[in-house]
């Protein structure tokens, strides 16, 4: 827990003027929710805790990505697009 405590605050607490209650919470769901979709961890190939461990890629060559932020900029997520 201590941790997560600290990832959070160093990632987006420390970076963000939170206005209130609400958007404290707001905030924290989708720090939450990218954290266990998106964000790798320290498993056997970096998979999140709710998703499958990913194929292994040889050829990068051919992949294109686009970049989503989260959190008003804070954060941000990597997904391949076709």
């Amino acid at each position: 827990m201590e941790r997560w405590i600290g990832s959070c605050r160093r990632e987006l607490l420390d970076r963000a003027l939170i206005r209130n209650q609400r958007h404290l919470v707001i905030v924290l769901r989708e720090y939450e929710d990218f954290c266990n979709t998106h964000r790798p961890h320290r498993a056997p190939n970096q998979a999140a805790p709710f998703r499958p461990l990913p194929d292994s890629v040889t050829d990068l060559d051919h992949f294109r990505v686009q970049r989503r932020d989260l959190a008003g900029g804070i954060l941000h997520e990597y997904h391949l697009v076709a």
